[in-house]
């Protein structure tokens, strides 16, 4: 049983073509959904927000988000760690760039192959609620 569980909050954000935006952190090989821990005292979207803020430079509202629902899953890159995730959906109408501790961004499309360098909790639960037939 793993020992600590850390509160994330993260976002599906799809660009026009419908591709969902990954990240991934320097120094792993996971691909994951942008967001990160929500820290004492802050909202799923208070945490959303500072960490697109500051992963992407990316300023969006909060009226952008949807709730796409709370999921747990192992961690990818944080070994005997659950992750219990808020989960939300929001549309990017324009390029982002990594920042902070994110070393690369990969656009994945509905009918991209599943490689195992994508994040547990992305692949086991939020892929197939927003792509159910792919």
């Amino acid at each position: 049983m793993p020992s600590r569980t850390l509160n994330i909050a993260a976002a599906c954000l799809l660009d026009d073509a419908g591709r969902l935006l990954l990240v991934r952190k320097r120094g792993t090989r996971m691909f994951m959904l942008p967001g990160g821990k929500r820290e004492a005292g802050e909202s799923a979207l208070q945490a959303l927000a500072r960490e697109l803020a500051e992963e992407l430079h990316l300023q969006l509202p909060e009226a952008a988000f949807t709730p796409l629902g709370h999921f747990n899953e192992m961690a990818a890159n944080e070994a005997d760690t659950r992750v219990a995730a808020d989960i939300f959906r929001a549309a990017l109408r324009h390029p982002v760039a990594p920042a902070a501790e994110l070393e690369a961004l990969r656009w994945l499309a509905p009918q991209d192959p599943r490689g195992d360098d994508l994040a547990p909790l992305l692949r086991l639960h939020v892929l197939p609620v927003i792509w159910p037939h792919a």
